[in-house]
């Protein structure tokens, strides 16, 4: 039987969930939300929609894998096993996903490239997380609302744009990135200072990406040009209130950033 997450509605939207909630919710996240599924749907860089939505449905099928639970509770994560997957990608995507939805904080340099060994190229790979940080902030603001996950869109035909930043390259990072400096204007807007640190790196190798996060993650948090404005709050709450939540949240997903 379908899963209610699953059925398609017309190319490229979602019916939104979000008005199953209890309490009021901002109108610029609801746009967000529905803006960043519009994105999924879409061709990206590397992949096409069709697969953008497929990684998006392998995503929420991640959460449900007994591999997966049996290698977090493992003391290494070189554990021998089969991913339980919907069998819509291949191995290398399939790997990939798992692995940084339901282990991120165990990755390491020589998996990612183990990874990129079997099958997948730096911008899909990329592409990819991408698409895992999307649909992992969005599930996780319906759960936390409790309104049901959203369904996935119907994807949209076309093909990728295949764009590669001629400034992209890997000095400090796994993969290579796109320092401020050697941003070019056909790569569009990246970042909002040219101090942007790394976190604002990390998506530059495929800029479709790192603009659809942000416009993203900004709605959710603070947008870049308020984040050392410390003494004011964009939001209902104060901006002290804003970083607890925020540390308790990155406390309890072990991120070291």
């Amino acid at each position: 039987m379908e899963q209610p997450h699953t059925r398609p509605h017309e190319p490229g939207t979602v019916a939104l969930s979000l008005d199953a909630c209890a309490h009021p919710i901002r109108e610029d996240l609801r746009l967000s939300h529905a803006q960043a599924w519009a994105a999924i749907a879409k061709p990206g860089t590397w992949l096409t929609g069709a697969r953008r939505v497929a990684v998006a449905a392998e995503i929420r099928q991640a959460r449900q894998c007994r591999f997966c639970a049996r290698l977090r509770d493992s003391l290494s994560p070189n554990v021998k096993g089969e991913h339980e997957s919907l069998d819509a990608l291949g191995p290398a995507e399939v790997e990939l996903i798992h692995r940084v939805v339901s282990d991120p904080g165990r990755l390491s340099e020589p998996w990612t490239q183990s990874v990129l060994a079997t099958g997948l190229s730096e911008g899909e790979y990329v592409e990819i997380v991408g698409v895992i940080a999307l649909v992992m902030i969005m599930d996780a603001f319906t759960r936390a609302i409790g309104v049901p996950e959203q369904p996935l869109p119907q994807p949209i035909s076309g093909e990728p744009s295949r764009y590669r930043p001629p400034g992209a390259r890997k000095d400090a990072c796994w993969l290579p990135i796109v320092e401020p400096p050697d941003a070019v204007e056909s790569d569009g807007f990246m970042y909002p200072s040219p101090k942007a640190g790394y976190i604002y790196r990390g998506l530059s190798l495929v800029p479709e990406s790192l603009r659809n996060y942000w416009a993203l993650a900004n709605i959710h948090y603070l947008p870049g040009q308020v984040i050392y404005q410390f003494d004011k709050s964009i939001r209902a709450i104060s901006r002290p209130q804003t970083e607890i939540l925020a540390a308790r949240v990155s406390a309890l997903h072990q991120c070291a950033y």
